[in-house]
């Protein structure tokens, strides 16, 4: 099973990765990081949806995203 994990405090809340999911997993957190923006995240009842297919990822401007397959 394929596994996303975020680096929250270096997410600025841009939602591009949000908008290339193709399983549309990844929303906005409810908390605030250190710099104050909302980060993005997969809710762990979702995680199994994940096909590991690495858009949001490469796609993230911040590096804030790592995929384990």
């Amino acid at each position: 099973m394929a596994r996303v994990t975020f680096t929250e405090d270096t997410c600025k809340g841009c939602g591009l990765c949000i908008d290339v999911c193709p399983k549309n997993i990844i929303q906005f957190s409810d908390r605030l990081n250190v710099k104050g923006y909302h980060s993005a995240t997969v809710p762990e009842e979702d995680m199994d949806q994940c096909i590991g297919c690495t858009f949001c990822a490469v796609m993230c401007p911040d590096v804030t995203i790592a995929v384990s397959l």
